[in-house]
């Protein structure tokens, strides 16, 4: 088996435009396989990670390589970045918010833990098409969840998984057909 790995430059600067961009020409500049954005999503505000992007993503335009936006995963952060011409996302927030017994639906979150679902029949999400959702009431995860159980952490983070990747071929199929704004608005603003 022949394993490839990608070598990715990482564009820095925290907060500071004259860095940002500086850093962006240096390591575009560079013969990396990709390029990354870094240091925007670990205790910057989402305004702060919409200027660096606003910054950089210029001198980036020309770019052939694949751009990827380190540790940003939250829906209208990864709507804001694609909008700019971000390529690939990187995020411990599914498998996080799975292991807390959040399940990620449209526009939202919920709470699986909470009592009211525990006699629940339904599926997580009854439009989700993934293995959990076709096969594990709401009850029985949080049934799971309430005993402790190692499988609702996977379950839970099984979907949420599920649901991002379903987000991106929606996106990626949006861009193809030139209604990626559509999407857009279809996701944060119904």
């Amino acid at each position: 088996m022949i394993i490839t790995a990608l070598l990715f430059g990482v564009i820095q600067g925290s907060v500071f435009k004259d860095l940002r961009q500086q850093s962006a020409q240096f390591i575009s500049s560079q013969t990396f396989d990709g390029l990354a954005i870094g240091g925007v999503a670990v205790g910057e505000s989402k305004k702060e990670m919409i200027k660096v992007l606003d910054w950089v993503m210029p001198v980036l335009a020309k770019e052939k390589r694949p751009i990827h936006l380190l540790g940003v995963g939250e829906i209208d952060d990864i709507f804001a970045a694609v909008e700019r011409g971000v390529d690939m996302f990187d995020c411990v927030m599914p498998t996080r918010l799975g292991r807390m017994g959040h399940i990620l639906i449209k526009n939202s979150t919920y709470d699986i833990t909470k009592s009211k679902f525990a006699t629940d029949p339904k599926p997580l999400n009854p439009e989700c098409p993934c293995s959990v959702c076709q096969n594990f009431s709401r009850a029985y995860l949080n049934h799971l969840f309430r005993a402790k159980e190692l499988l609702a952490y996977r379950l839970a983070s099984y979907h949420n998984l599920f649901f991002i990747e379903q987000l991106f071929a929606k996106i990626r199929e949006a861009i193809k057909k030139g209604e990626f704004l559509k999407l857009k608005k279809q996701w944060l603003e119904d």
